[in-house]
């Protein structure tokens, strides 16, 4: 290993690991200044604040709650193949320095392409469908399209990442560990970091909708 991949694999993905983290936390203090009012609405006799944010946590996982999902199932399937080859692009990237012998099994690395893989054509057929939607070209930004793009360039050097092997030199691996670390940089100031708040959003949201006796939809019957 040359000392241009050990950089890329340590010290660089430490470095963008720590900046990541610092912007989180600093995003979160400022997240947690702001507190939400209390519903105006008197409860209701299925009122159930607790069941009601746990429900509205895990909707996500259950799509036949929400009507978005049941119209368009396909739709779901690609955002569950996108986040599960970024879970697995992720994932690579702690496996290959710090646990090196899972990746020279082949099962491994099979596994590993599969899902990012499917993660980049969903990402390629994304594009095309927010390029070709003169509704989703309406409301999107600059950085919908460059996240997008990066992202399945990003999936491309991590499915050719996976099988690298030392014969056919370092080229995959740079490239794929030097994008990992532009990500951690980059994710926290795009439209990507929505993820963080996904808990705080769905909080508040559950919390109203079990004052209210609205959630779980099952307190209703």
């Amino acid at each position: 290993m040359s000392e241009t991949l050990h950089f890329a694999e340590h010290r660089l993905q430490e470095m963008a690991l720590v900046f990541m983290a610092v912007v989180y936390i600093l995003r979160v203090r400022w997240l947690m200044k702001f507190k939400a009012g209390r519903d105006r609405q008197a409860p209701t006799g299925n009122s159930t604040l607790r069941r009601g944010i746990l429900y509205s946590w895990f909707i996500i996982a259950r799509p036949g709650a929400m009507e978005s999902t049941r119209a368009k199932p396909f739709l779901y399937a690609q955002f569950v193949i996108f986040h599960l080859g970024v879970t697995a692009a992720i994932l690579m990237s702690f496996i290959i320095p710090y646990a090196s012998g899972l990746m020279s099994r082949p099962a491994a690395t099979v596994i590993f392409q599969v899902f990012i893989g499917a993660a980049f054509i969903v990402a390629v057929m994304r594009i095309v469908r927010r390029a070709g939607n003169k509704y989703l070209r309406a409301i999107s930004t600059p950085d919908d399209y460059f996240s997008l793009g990066l992202l399945a360039v990003w999936f491309l050097f991590a499915f050719l990442a996976a099988s690298n092997q030392p014969q056919r030199g370092e080229t995959f691996l740079l490239i794929y560990f030097y994008m990992t670390a532009f990500f951690l940089v980059y994710v926290p100031f795009s439209k990507i970091s929505h993820y963080l708040y996904y808990p705080f959003t769905r909080f508040y949201f559950g919390r109203t909708m079990g004052h209210r006796g609205v959630y779980p939809m099952s307190a209703r019957k």
